[in-house]
């Protein structure tokens, strides 16, 4: 990687969902690097055992659903960061972690990260982080129905990478008691918000049966439409896949 580039390798990229296929076998992990240092975005149950290979500086979590946290170890060695509701979940597997505010830029490893809050989970309560490392900055929801604050979140980006879960219809349920919405948005659904904030390109993670139980050929084809009819640049991730932004 050339210095001052922020690089992302897409780790795994399988929701919680049964099918599995070569592309799509590992739960949805990302590690952001820069300057020589590697941040591991989530570590979900497919993770554990295998975090030597893979050897982060520092963990951050997007929220405690086990495809996100449930290969985390009490032994690691790296620091564990996410949001005081998170850490409070992850403590209950003897995990340690350190707090992340939200709407605060803190460096973890000279990569800045900023907590946001999204509706994806109630028992759950989700973040997407803006992140930044030199003249880079992306929006990264692996989980995500709604971001309240969306035209903070996506100001000036590069670009965004969500929620693969749903194609073309959202995945909404109830919570109970309180009724409120939750789930997950549509791809066809972000590349709306892309479209509406100005932001040109997207990246999608945290894939559903839609993709990975389907002809990915097909599927990709069919998202790159609906990308090019927003005026945005969208790929599917797989397990393995490197880009380079910046």
């Amino acid at each position: 990687m050339r210095g001052g580039t922020l690089k992302l390798t897409f780790l795994g990229t399988r929701a919680h969902i049964e099918p599995e296929k070569r592309r799509h076998r590992m739960h949805t992990s990302t590690l952001v690097s820069y300057r020589g240092r590697n941040v591991m975005i989530d570590c979900g149950e497919t993770w554990r055992g295998h975090l030597e290979a893979i050897g982060p500086d520092a963990i951050v979590l997007t929220h405690a659903h086990a495809d996100h946290v449930g290969g985390l170890d009490p032994d690691l060695y790296c620091p564990i960061y996410g949001t005081e509701e998170t850490l409070s979940a992850v403590a209950r597997q003897g995990i340690d972690g350190r707090s992340l505010a939200l709407r605060q830029h803190v460096l973890i490893e000279g990569i800045g990260f900023e907590a946001f809050p999204v509706v994806h989970s109630v028992r759950a309560p989700a973040v997407g982080y803006r992140i930044n490392a030199g003249r880079t900055t992306i929006f990264y929801a692996p989980d995500v129905l709604e971001i309240p604050e969306l035209a903070g979140a996506f100001a000036d980006i590069t670009a965004y990478v969500g929620d693969g879960s749903s194609v073309v219809r959202p995945i909404v349920r109830r919570a109970k008691p309180s009724g409120e919405p939750i789930g997950h948005a549509s791809i066809q659904t972000q590349l709306d918000w892309c479209r509406e904030q100005g932001v040109r390109r997207m990246i999608v993670t945290h894939c559903g049966s839609g993709i990975v139980g389907a002809d990915e050929r097909v599927v990709g084809a069919r998202v790159r439409a609906l990308g090019r009819e927003r005026g945005v640049e969208v790929d599917i991730a797989h397990d393995g896949m490197e880009r380079v932004l910046g």
